[in-house]
């Protein structure tokens, strides 16, 4: 699997960031490439939660939620990503408490396919684009968390 990982401090304290990212069902609220969501389980948001995002390029990818912390983040593994060459993909989104304000680590752990040649597309252009996108998504979360 390759890492990739990123952060962001946000001068919130972490049960702010929280209130904006336990909104699961809402992270086309700050994620500015997802256009929709379709939520695909009722009930408690919690482990098993499943969603559909809806990107701006017209593709989708299901997320369903393998653990959930309240008030520190949770984790997801994605599915049905055909626009995608992965094998499969997890992400993660952490809030640490740092003087006041929270530390957000939003990672993406991904195998590619096609061998070799997937694994290093997967480490070059593969990376650059999904850094971008999570690094889009950071400045996105601290925004919405300022509006709250």
């Amino acid at each position: 699997m390759i890492h990739l990982e990123r952060n962001l401090t946000i001068d919130a304290a972490p049960d702010v960031v929280w209130t904006v990212l336990s909104r699961y069902m809402q992270i086309d609220e700050f994620a500015p490439q997802i256009t929709s969501v379709d939520a695909l389980t009722d009930g408690d948001i919690g482990i098993g939660s499943k969603r559909r995002n809806h990107f701006t390029n017209g593709t989708s990818v299901v997320e369903e939620v393998t653990a959930w912390k309240p008030g520190s983040g949770y984790s997801v593994k994605l599915s049905d990503m055909a626009a995608m060459p992965l094998h499969e993909a997890n992400s993660e989104i952490r809030i640490t408490p740092t003087g006041g304000k929270s530390k957000v680590t939003w990672t993406f752990d991904y195998r590619v396919k096609y061998g070799p040649v997937g694994w290093l597309m997967g480490q070059t252009m593969m990376k650059i684009m999904m850094g971008k996108i999570i690094d889009a998504n950071l400045q996105g979360l601290s925004e919405k968390v300022r509006a709250v």
